[in-house]
Parts: structure tokens; C-alpha cells; sequence
């Protein structure tokens, strides 16, 4: 069975295809002594074929050959402002006082894209995949696999949130240089790893969590297929409790998250954030949405959820 990797490569390029100009020979019809006409016909390209209709036939009393050229323009695609799309929806999103949120949102099958938003945010817990991430990026450069016990922190920091293993995992890639050095190859810009041991204060922006989640799901990816595929495991295995977030735009039948979630000491007011691929009637969208300031954790939910579904929407 092919990859999924491979199965969207051979599908770009077949969308790619276009139509093209061609010529046919067709008759011209003398009557009554007039000069031949020169008639235009519409063709239509068969992207596997190359097929081209034929002009309504007829029976000249004398005919010549004639060049009948056919010109297929290329079909534009009418343009859509997903980003003006996805501010809509928002619109429609409760979000409390003193509270921010951002989104951004990619559709894998097209490429398009929508971000609302562009503060800065605690990544909570949500930095959890970069951590696993960079280490497998230093795993591959050292040409190694991940020890037992490596293994063992991943999945408890994924699967449910650990945060003891995450510690040892940070400590591991080399704290914060070591995540800010993976991010720079991953093409992360504007996220900073949090001082000491302070993992859970990395910075972050929607559009930076938008691109760790190519380098996790994405075609073309610094990760190899085999580091892909182990953090798109553990993504889809997340304890019961901790299935809320970005999941909440899927239609049921698939999706991989991680979630974040910080009460700040000095408000008593929650970080939550949540991102992760969804699968809505068959097409797949990586979506990561960030917020600060909310009064409870439950609100800080409910309110990513809802962007969630609204940029999603966007692509309705």
C-alpha cells in the first residue's frame, strides 16, 4: 500500500494538469458558388485521454480542407479571501473580556490557508510536540533510533501530558538552545523556548504551531517518514480526558491533537491552546488555536473549540 505521503504527491500532480491548444481538420462547405466558411469548435480536454469533440457532420456537394483551430483558455478558479472568510466565522465566537485568541488554519489538499490573529502565547503543553519533535530531529542527524526509555517519556508526554517526562525530554534536546535550533531548520519564526526549565513559557505564535504541524503531517518535512509517523501515533492516542480542542471541527472519523493547558500564577487566568490534524468529509485540515485570559479552563476550551470549527468553516 502506498504512503499517504505518496498518495498526495500523485494526486498534486494530477491536478496540475491543464488544458491545451489544438488544431483539426475539418471540411468547409461550398453552396451556391460562396466561399468556403471557417468554423471554430470548442474542444474539451480529457486529462487522461486528451480527447477533443468533433464538429456536427455534414454532406457537402463539394469541400475542401480547411485548418479549424480550437483554443482552450485555462479555467481560473475564482478567488476566495479564506482569510476574510475565517474573520467572519470568528465573528460568531464568543470570546470574554480581556481574553485573546488567535487561529490559523491549512486545508492539506489544496494548500490554502487562513490565520486570524497574530499575538503572542504561553505554549502550555501544546510545545510537547516541538520537545518530541526536536529529539527526533537529533536522532536522525546522529543517525540513531530512540532509546527504550526515550520512548517511554514520549509517550506519556504525549499520550497523557506528563509533564515529569517532559521535563526529562527538555533536558534531553538541551532546553531551550535545543528547541530553538530545530525550530530555525523547521522554519519556526517567531517561538522561543521558555528560560531553564520553564518548557510550559516557550512563546508561540497560531502561524509558527501551523507550521511544526507540516513538519509533523506535511509532504515536505525535515522529519523523516518513520519520525512522522511515530508523532502522528502517539497524536491520535490521547487519553480520554485530554480529547477535547481542535478535535472538536472533525467529523468523527479521524484526528490526532495535542492539547495546553496553564493556570498563570499571578492572574489566576488559564492558557489554553490546542492543535492537530481533523478530517471533515474526507479532507484533512491541520488547525492550531492559541488564547490567553480566560476566567476558567472550561471557557478557555469551549472558546478554542469554537475557532476551531470556525476555521474550518472557512473551507466549507
Amino acid at each position: 500500500m502506498e504512503s499517504r505521503r505518496a498518495h498526495r504527491r500523485r494526486r498534486a500532480r494530477a491536478s496540475r494538469r491543464r488544458p491545451f491548444l489544438c488544431t483539426v481538420l475539418a471540411a468547409a462547405v461550398v453552396v451556391g458558388g460562396t466561399a468556403a466558411g471557417t468554423a471554430y469548435v470548442k474542444a474539451q480536454a480529457h486529462a487522461d485521454a486528451g480527447a477533443v469533440s468533433s464538429p456536427s457532420s455534414v454532406t457537402p456537394s463539394a469541400s475542401v480542407p480547411v485548418s479549424l483551430e480550437a483554443s482552450v483558455e485555462p479555467a481560473e478558479e475564482p478567488s476566495v479571501d479564506r482569510n476574510a472568510l475565517l474573520e467572519k466565522a470568528m465573528k460568531t465566537v464568543t470570546v470574554e473580556d480581556g481574553a485573546d485568541v488567535a487561529v490559523a488554519v491549512l486545508a492539506m489538499d489544496s494548500g490554502e490557508s487562513a490565520a486570524y490573529g497574530d499575538g503572542t502565547f504561553d505554549t502550555a503543553s501544546i510545545v510537547k510536540v516541538d520537545i518530541l519533535a526536536a529529539l527526533l530531529l537529533q536522532a536522525q542527524d546522529a543517525d540513531r533510533h530512540l532509546t527504550a526509555q526515550e520512548k517511554t517519556y514520549a509517550t506519556a508526554m504525549i499520550e497523557n501530558s506528563d509533564n515529569t517526562s517532559a521535563s526529562a525530554l527538555w533536558t534531553a534536546i538541551g532546553q531551550a538552545d535545543g528547541l530553538d535550533g530545530a525550530n530555525k531548520r523547521f522554519g519556526l519564526t517567531g517561538t522561543a523556548g521558555g528560560d531553564g526549565g520553564l518548557w510550559g513559557l516557550t512563546q508561540t505564535t497560531a502561524a509558527d504551531q501551523l507550521t511544526l504541524l507540516q513538519q509533523v503531517f506535511g509532504d515536505d518535512s525535515t522529519l523523516s517518514d518513520a519520525s512522522q509517523t511515530y508523532l502522528q501515533g502517539l497524536m491520535g492516542k490521547i487519553a480520554a480526558d485530554q480529547q477535547w480542542g481542535v478535535s472538536a471541527a472533525a467529523d468523527g472519523s479521524a484526528w490526532a491533537l495535542k492539547n495546553g493547558w496553564l493556570a498563570r500564577s499571578t492572574t489566576g487566568l488559564w492558557d489554553i491552546n490546542s492543535i492537530g490534524r481533523v478530517t471533515v468529509d474526507g479532507h484533512d485540515y491541520l488547525v492550531a488555536t492559541l488564547s490567553n485570559g480566560n476566567s476558567t479552563k472550561d471557557k478557555g476550551i469551549s472558546l478554542v473549540e469554537a475557532a476551531a470549527q470556525a476555521a474550518v468553516s472557512a473551507f466549507a
